[in-house]
């Protein structure tokens, strides 16, 4: 009887982990096709754009979440209490029907199983994948920073105005609004390069997760400063094409990079650059390490 009792205990595991992975495919499987949907069509909320690296990002975590899967194993069955608090909270906000409360239930209750099953260890074991699930959970932050971009807009709109007049375009600038050619172009807060730094940052994580670079915090100080001073330049060249564009009357050429795939194109540029810049700073500082 007891054989037959350890035998079930060693069993569990391996019965309800496909069970709670069902369920969650069936909880949370239209919630993600509809973050999908909008990332690729453009169909949503302009804050839930921002959170568009999650294209990358979601599959990225989940591979992750496998390759620790053996030493997820290794760790004991410890059950934490905050497990239960967290997959509570999870409930209540996927069953409250609020969207921005049904998107933040799929990390809380993820971190709740994580916490119900193998405690603190396990919690740790998966927390860069679950960090990367909560930073690509679209809410409301966007919008809640979009009010206090105005400086780097007013940067942005001086600095394009700048680059077109060393063109010989006349441009007067006017706080955050170009006027070129009979036209005015305006930086809006959405224009002030925020989702690409978004998303710079977040592929950041990434390449420093995935190199090991992310123990060394010189390297990743560095990197980051220089991803976000790239990201800024990035965006101001993007600001001055489509203000000479809609200066000019280019206007297919304004769409194209404004709102088309152009515009996806010259980002996924930018985030290549990533690559290489890291290997840089990597070689940099082992170089000086040995000189050292």
């Amino acid at each position: 009887m007891a054989f037959q009792q350890q035998v079930k205990n060693r069993n569990a595991p391996g019965i309800f982990s496909p069970a709670i992975l069902g369920v969650l495919v069936l909880l949370y499987a239209p919630v993600l096709l509809h973050w999908l949907d909008g990332w690729l069509h453009k169909n949503i909320s302009t804050e839930h754009e921002y959170f568009s690296h999650g294209i990358i990002g979601l599959p990225f975590a989940t591979y992750l979440g496998w390759l620790n899967r053996k030493q997820w194993r290794r760790l004991p069955d410890i059950i934490h209490p905050l497990g239960g608090v967290f997959l509570l909270i999870g409930g209540v906000f996927y069953l409250s029907g609020v969207t921005e409360w049904v998107n933040l239930s799929l990390p809380v209750i993820l971190a709740g199983l994580c916490l119900w099953f193998k405690g603190i260890p396990g919690l740790r074991s998966q927390g860069f994948p679950l960090l990367l699930v909560f930073l690509a959970t679209p809410t409301a932050l966007p919008y809640l920073i979009a009010p206090y971009t105005l400086p780097l807009q007013s940067f942005i709109a001086g600095t394009a105005g700048f680059i077109l007049n060393q063109f010989g375009m006349e441009v007067v600038v006017d706080e955050i609004n170009l006027y070129v050619g009979g036209r005015i172009v305006e930086v809006a807060p959405y224009c002030a390069g925020l989702k690409m730094l978004f998303t710079t940052l977040y592929v950041c994580l990434m390449l420093l997760y995935w190199t090991g670079a992310l123990s060394s915090r010189r390297t990743t100080i560095w990197f980051l400063s220089i991803a976000v001073i790239i990201s800024i330049s990035a965006n101001i060249v993007r600001n001055t094409l489509l203000t000479f564009f809609h200066g000019t009357g280019q206007e297919a050429a304004f769409q194209w990079l404004h709102e088309g795939w152009g515009g996806d194109f010259y980002s996924a540029c930018m985030l290549l650059l990533l690559v290489p810049l890291l290997n840089r700073i990597n070689n940099y500082f082992s170089a000086s390490l040995e000189t050292q």
